[in-house]
């Protein structure tokens, strides 16, 4: 099940928020309630998962418990080990099985060896962003961040909380554990959270959905019958579909959480108006790199390392690691390595560089590099996208493809919205948009009538159109 479908808008969600708020100030009932819709949710999509994933998940439960009683720093060691090793065994295996033994058996096959059988094992929807937050459970336990939960439901309520399970934003342990037993909610947070889930709502439906069917159909088109034009359009349909998708999920994330009490993370912050690599990882998938941040980066050394070629690889191999983490395939790590390449080209020179020539040519620079990288994440063909990207940069005249006036219209609007907050205009209409603040009575019925809109705008567009692609599978 996800957000953008007929079956959460009109059933599911309508269902769940009526019995959640009849359930008035009893908290826990309201836990249990949100722990069994969560259940249900997951098991609609993944049946046969769900059974590993609470399995999985109680067990983690008492061995970080143990963890935490633990006497002696070793014995603490030792079940963090446990803790971790399960976790990653499961990502290992359902995520990369399929891509070690088939790069394996591709390797035996070169050598000689007879091709041999493989089935090939499913991905269970979301199962990274449930990686990461059983991870950041048990090492904030570890590291003395927080204390464990009480009891076995709120941890299954926090790992399975349905609003951001499959698509993120990731939400660490240290900030919701009071929020799991003590949060309080009002009406101003609901509605808030409903304007903020139908601004995601239509991000994904109205402009990431048509961007992406135009993005689908050239990049499915024969070499021979891509133009330099078309090459470009392709791409930036997909560029722009991306961000589109991705934040218009974590929007209706916020959103959920935001109507049953819970404050989540900011995940997206106008990541194209970056002035360098450097900055677009601050504003893109903001919880994932503060993740690989402060789980993997500092332990590796972090920015305290003896040598900058120690440094640079330390960051090169998170972006590595990164790029394996939204796929399990080469482009993926290509993609990764590209940007920690940037990245390293930020610390030697190109950032101060960037600063010096000005705000508008670094953004262009930076988005350039951006939507060159897309490539690699978009086509998992390597062949294909070295060919795309040929295209791209290779002019043979002005053909292009036919283009719908709503693709050319969304298209134009795409890049005005992602770009209205390089001027002062654009920051202080973002600042009145998102601001919780001083919710009066006018602002109130100009949040419910917005959101009436775009739900409405929104929901037509999902019952009139087939194309309603999850991104998110593959994660």
């Amino acid at each position: 099940m996800v957000f953008s479908s007929t079956l959460f808008l009109l059933y599911f969600l309508p269902a769940f928020l009526v019995v959640y708020v009849l359930f008035g100030k009893f908290r826990e009932l309201k836990n249990w309630w949100i722990l069994l819709a969560s259940i249900a949710f997951y098991a609609w999509g993944a049946p046969f998962f769900v059974y590993i994933l609470l399995g999985s998940t109680i067990i983690d439960y008492f061995i970080v418990q143990r963890l935490h009683k633990a006497k002696n720093q070793k014995r603490k060691r030792l079940f963090l080990v446990f803790s971790i090793g399960m976790n990653l065994g499961l990502l290992a295996y359902f995520k990369y099985a399929n891509f070690f033994v088939d790069n394996f058996i591709e390797l035996l096959y070169a050598i000689g060896f007879e091709q041999i059988g493989w089935t090939q094992v499913a991905l269970p929807i979301g199962i990274s962003f449930y990686t990461f937050q059983t991870l950041t459970y048990s090492i904030d336990v570890y590291r003395g961040t927080n204390k464990p939960l009480k009891h076995i439901h709120h941890y299954l309520l926090y790992i399975m909380s349905f609003p951001q399970m499959i698509a993120g934003p990731i939400v660490r342990f240290n900030l919701i554990a009071d929020q799991i037993t003590e949060r309080k909610e009002t009406i101003d947070d609901k509605l808030f959270g409903f304007f903020r889930f139908c601004i995601g709502l239509a991000k994904k439906v109205l402009v990431a959905n048509v961007l992406g069917l135009q993005a689908t159909e050239i990049m499915a088109l024969p070499a021979d019958q891509l133009t330099f034009l078309t090459s470009w359009v392709g791409i930036l349909a997909y560029t722009f579909q991306i961000y589109f998708d991705f934040s218009g999920y974590s929007d209706m994330a916020i959103g959920l959480g935001k109507m049953m009490g819970f404050t989540f993370p900011e995940n997206f912050n106008n990541p194209y108006n970056s002035r360098s690599i450097t900055e677009f990882w601050r504003r893109w998938h903001i919880t994932l790199g503060q993740w690989m941040k402060d789980y993997l980066y500092i332990p590796l050394g972090g920015n305290k390392v003896n040598s900058k070629f120690k440094l640079f690889f330390n960051l090169w191999l998170v972006f590595l690691i990164s790029g394996l983490w939204h796929g399990a395939s080469w482009n993926f790590v290509i993609w990764g390595a590209f940007h920690g390449s940037f990245l390293i080209l930020d610390r030697l020179f190109l950032k101060t560089l960037l600063e010096k020539i000005g705000t508008v040519p670094s953004v262009a620079f930076t988005f350039l590099v951006v939507v060159i990288g897309w490539v690699f994440f978009s086509i998992e063909d390597l062949n294909g996208a070295w060919t795309y990207l040929g295209h791209m940069f290779y002019f043979n005249g002005w053909e292009l493809v036919e283009l719908s006036r709503e693709t050319v219209a969304v298209l134009v609007l795409s890049v005005i919205i992602s770009f209205v907050c390089l001027t002062k205009f654009g920051r202080y209409l973002q600042n009145v948009i998102y601001n919780e603040a001083n919710v009066h009575l006018l602002r109130q019925v100009t949040y419910l009538l917005i959101a009436g809109v775009l739900f409405t705008f929104s929901l037509s567009s999902i019952t009139g159109e087939g194309f309603n692609p999850f991104i998110y599978f593959r994660f």
